[in-house]
């Protein structure tokens, strides 16, 4: 299903989630790391054009990782973007559920908005697994960008 994410709304939760000063709006907690072995090309599924993008004048990308295991949180989202580290390379970074990736993204759902005052917006729908039902649970992955500092700022929006 793919999802519309109006300009107004997004900034709305965007902004909010910013002026919380990072306390989590649910319970699920969305994680931002390093790039480490998740971030292997093997990990990213074919077709590799219809599961990267780029934008900023493609000085962002964003990619899917598929890791397989664990079975409930394979799915990782890559961001490279600015700013460049010292020998020239953007940053690398993974967005992820605590210890394990989500439980499924839709990758063509991806939105992305530009905002002067926050930066890029980014939405995706994602899945998350909820243990007490045995299921995975439908979810919105939102985030922020600022290219000029690098900070990137996640929130998952949840049923």
């Amino acid at each position: 299903m793919k999802m519309k994410i109006g300009k107004h709304l997004l900034r709305a939760v965007l902004g909010s989630a910013l002026v919380a000063n990072g306390t989590p709006l649910l319970a699920q907690t969305v994680t931002l790391s390093e790039c480490d072995w998740q971030s292997s090309a093997q990990n990213l599924p074919e077709p590799w054009e219809a599961h990267t993008r780029s934008f900023a004048n493609g000085n962002v990308r964003l990619a899917l990782l598929d890791t397989i295991e664990p079975a409930v949180g394979w799915a990782w989202l890559m961001v490279l973007s600015p700013p460049e580290q010292d020998w020239g390379g953007r940053q690398c970074r993974l967005l992820g559920l605590e210890s394990a990736g989500f439980a499924g993204m839709d990758f063509s759902s991806l939105t992305a908005e530009y905002d002067p005052a926050i930066g890029l917006m980014f939405s995706v729908n994602v899945q998350w697994y909820d243990f007490a039902l045995g299921q995975a649970r439908p979810a919105s992955l939102w985030f922020s960008l600022n290219q000029s500092t690098g900070e990137i700022n996640p929130q998952l929006q949840t049923d």
